[in-house]
């Protein structure tokens, strides 16, 4: 007589085993995110290329500035630490000189890259508080960094007001 439990048992949870290894193994590489994958999901500017090439293809698309305005997309400019640019998302606006983003892929999170931070502290340390340059909290430090980033500006999606000055 043929045991139905005995011999189905293990190849069910053998095939239910190996489906939570795929599972997991998905979810982790969702999580591993590049700053322009994070905002392609995370706003509603539509554009592609590395995060440096962002500021000229949103000409004649999006509004482009000088000032941070909550959900537009603040472009680094390409750099020797910044080989790609960055892109993040302004999250607030807290004073003239300091905004909150949301990217990903900035900070090593347990020792990983390709970590979504949120609410990140950036500073404007341009001479003439245009967001020209700036500094960025950096996780493994604890601190706003020493490094200085120069920004080429700010993307606005539709909807979000921006000055043209």
């Amino acid at each position: 007589m043929w045991n139905w439990t005995r011999h189905t048992r293990r190849p069910i949870l053998a095939a239910l085993l190996a489906a939570g290894v795929f599972l997991a193994a998905g979810s982790a590489h969702a999580a591993n995110l590049n700053c322009v994958q994070f905002v392609q999901r995370s706003s509603s500017v539509e554009l592609h290329g590395d995060a440096w090439q962002w500021w000229e293809a949103a000409e004649g698309q999006y509004g482009r500035g000088r000032h941070p305005r909550p959900g537009a997309v603040m472009v680094f400019s390409k750099t020797g630490h910044l080989h790609y640019g960055h892109v993040a998302v302004v999250r607030a606006q807290r004073n003239s000189r300091t905004i909150l983003v949301d990217h990903a892929n900035w900070s090593p999170l347990h020792g990983r890259r390709g970590q979504i931070e949120k609410a990140v502290v950036v500073v404007d340390v341009s001479p003439g508080n245009d967001w020209s340059q700036v500094r960025v909290w950096y996780q493994p430090a604890a601190d706003i960094g020493n490094t200085v980033y120069p920004i080429r500006g700010f993307v606005y999606p539709a909807g979000v007001q921006h000055h043209t000055r």
